[in-house]
This record gives structure tokens, sequence and C-alpha cells, in this order.
């Protein structure tokens, strides 16, 4: 059965359909199956395909714990805080509500395993595609929304088996050292990585375009017209709260966590803060400057959101900069490092002599080179301790103010 929502549904209906567990339960394994493909229609409607019951064999198992989420009061004055804060450059107070949800226990290899898989199969829709993982069963899928000359937000849905919980997994950037390489979403997906990411619209050298007007020469950079690049509608970030309001809406009662690589990291990480929902985003780069531009009202804590990369890929490093470097020579200006919430770094530099290099960033390398076992077997270590970026400044070099 295909259902399409529309996205006039409105940011009102998370808050208001989005249950959590009561405190303290415990729930030590969500099994998870695949339910939904979803894609963007028309450059704005959600659109899902539902997957066929006979194909419903091939399950994920996600260890988890309770976690403690900061949720907006409502949909309402989330929106009212976000817009007075473009206004007038403050944000108001919000009274944030603390609930405790069952979210993934990070601290299992499993966990992080399992979602970069997840992860990792949001960037195809056939099964039959050598890249996919598959478990029991699963060897076809419904390609709506995946055409050829299709564009947009892509991802899957995937559900817990009693509903209680749904995991949205968004796709990342289809370039050229990703495995998978450069699909249909390149464009937007570029588009996306330059205005999300750079430090003033890509503008890296002279002889770059930059993907908005607010360069102002030098190292200058005008504030008020990057912030309003960002808000246009052309970008996933508006896409994405729609996604998640149509999830909600199919699944009232469900707990929803967020996953996502590169780009899609980001995004998740992003409705993650506008949400209050628990995310693990692999590879990201740095996404804190986009939420500030964004005036996305911050919570009082972000430790419900997890980023995991790794020293070797200099892409969630923010070292992956410059005119020679192989970011900028494939056309992306990827220039910020600051991660919002907490984060595993895996230090494979230092602890396994790998060198940095921006083909150690794909999915499918995490899966199979980094999570396929422990860190530290010898001292029973499954993944790194959790910490907290300190001290961290994305664009130190620019001047940003109104110069225009």
């Amino acid at each position: 059965m295909l259902s399409v929502l529309p996205t006039s549904l409105g940011l009102l209906l998370a808050s208001f359909f989005s249950q959590d567990s009561p405190g303290g339960v415990a729930t030590p394994t969500i099994r998870f199956q695949l339910r939904h493909q979803h894609a963007v229609a028309n450059g704005s409607r959600s659109v899902f395909s539902d997957i066929s019951s006979s194909l419903l064999a091939e399950y994920y198992e996600i260890p988890t714990k309770d976690i403690e989420t900061p949720k907006p009061p409502s949909a309402a004055a989330y929106a009212d805080a976000r817009l007075f804060s473009m206004r007038h450059a403050q944000t108001p107070a919000l009274a944030w509500n603390r609930v405790n949800t069952p979210g993934p226990d990070v601290s299992k290899r499993e966990t992080l395993l399992q979602l970069a898989r997840m992860t990792s199969n949001s960037y195809y829709n056939d099964r039959g595609h050598k890249s996919w993982y598959p478990l029991d069963g699963w060897n076809t899928s419904l390609p709506f929304g995946w055409e050829p000359d299709a564009d947009g937000f892509r991802g899957h849905v995937f559900v817990s088996d009693d509903n209680s919980t749904v995991v949205i997994s968004v796709k990342g950037t289809s370039g050229p050292w990703i495995a998978g390489g450069e699909g249909p979403t390149k464009t937007k997906d570029k588009l996306n990585d330059n205005l999300l990411f750079s430090c003033c619209c890509a503008r890296v050298g002279p002889t770059w375009y930059t993907v908005c007007d607010c360069y102002s020469g030098g190292d200058k950079c005008d504030q008020n017209c990057v912030e309003r690049a960002l808000v246009d509608d052309s970008l996933f970030y508006p896409i994405g709260t729609n996604l998640y309001n149509d999830v909600a809406y199919m699944y009232p009662k469900a707990n929803i966590w967020l996953t996502g690589h590169s780009l899609g990291g980001s995004l998740a990480a992003l409705l993650g803060v506008t949400f209050g929902v628990p995310v693990v985003a692999f590879e990201t780069p740095g996404d804190k400057m986009a939420a500030t531009r964004l005036h996305l009202p911050s919570p009082p804590s972000t430790q419900h959101i997890t980023h995991v990369y790794h020293t070797g890929d200099p892409i969630p490093m923010g070292t992956c900069t410059g005119v020679t470097s192989t970011c900028a020579i494939s056309g992306y200006a990827l220039e910020s490092h600051c991660h919002q919430g907490q984060r595993i770094l895996y230090d494979t530099v230092t602890k396994r002599n790998w060198s940095v290099d921006v083909r150690q960033h794909g999915i499918q390398f995490i899966v199979e080179k980094l999570l396929n076992e422990d860190w530290d077997a010898e001292n029973g270590v499954e993944v790194p301790e959790v910490d907290v970026q300190s001290d961290c400044v994305d664009c130190f070099n620019w001047q940003f103010g109104a110069f225009k």
C-alpha cells in the first residue's frame, strides 16, 4: 500500500503524537524491521512505500537504555522562539520538558553496528544491490521515489515488533568518496553540504562559485545574509521536519530515533535538537554552526545526540579544507568541525596507525573496518568512552557582521 501524507501537517503534530515510555522501565533490546522507504516527491511532499508483508523477515536487534531527552513545551512555543531569534538575535527562555525514554545504548558495539548497517542501506533502494546488508529473507524492495531522475531527501523507516519505537535513517551525500558513488541526488546534496558546513557560502577561493551572495571581500561574511540562505525552503532541514511529522502521525504512540551518515547524520542531529529525540550520527561534518545559523533554540542538554567518527576521516575532523584538499577538488566546502551533543571518537590514527584519508569516510568502511570488532578487546572495551568537544570554534579566521 502506498501512502502520501501532506507536509502541511506542520510542526504541531510531532509534539502531541510522540509518546514516551515511563522512566525507569528497562528495555534491554528492541527488535526492528524495515517497514517503509521514504523520499520526497515534487520537491516537498514526503512519500512512503510500504514493504510487502511477505518480505518482513529481516530484523535488527539493538541494545537500549533509558536516556533523558529535552523536549520543547509545544511546537508553537518552539516555532515562536526560533522566529524571535531570527528577528532579534536572541532566544527567549523555553520551559523544556525532561523526559526519560528508551534510547540506543551507545556503549555497546552491537548498537553502533546495527544502526550503521541501517544507515548504509539508506543509500540503496534495491535489496539485490551488492552493498545492501541483508538479514534473513530480504532480497527485494519497493522502489517508490528512487527513480533515476529523482532527487531530494531519502532514507528508510524501521519499526520495532510492537510498534513502540521507530528509527528514521537519513541518506547522506551521494559523492565520489561514498560507496555507491554519485547518484541523482548529488546536486542537492552538494548544495546542502556547502550551505550548512561552509564558513561563507562555500567561498574557498577566488575561482569558486559561491552558493549564496554573502561574501563581503577579504575574510568578511555577512551574518544576516548567510542565515537567510540557510532558511531557504530548498534545504533538506525543513523537508526533514515534514518527514518527522509524517512518521509521528503514522506511529502516534512510538518513540522515534534518528540516524544517518555524513550529511544525513548532521540532518538527523538537527532534527534531534528540534524534536528532542535520540540520535546516533556517523562521520558527520560539524553541525553546531548550522544549528546556530538556523536559529534552533538550544535545549538545556544535547546529550541525547551521539556523534560517532574516527580521527582518520578528515571530514568530521574538519581538516578536509583548502583549495588543494580532496573535498575542495570535488567541489565541497566542508569547513565545520564542532558537533552538538556527545561523541564517540575512535582514535584510529594513534591506536591503529591509520592515515588520514577521505576514502575512509564511507559508511561501509565504518561498518566493515571500524565496527566489525571491539575497539580494545584485550581490556574488554567495546567502544571508546563518550566525551564532549570542548573549546571548539568554527571558522575562527572569518569576520561575521552586517557588511551588506
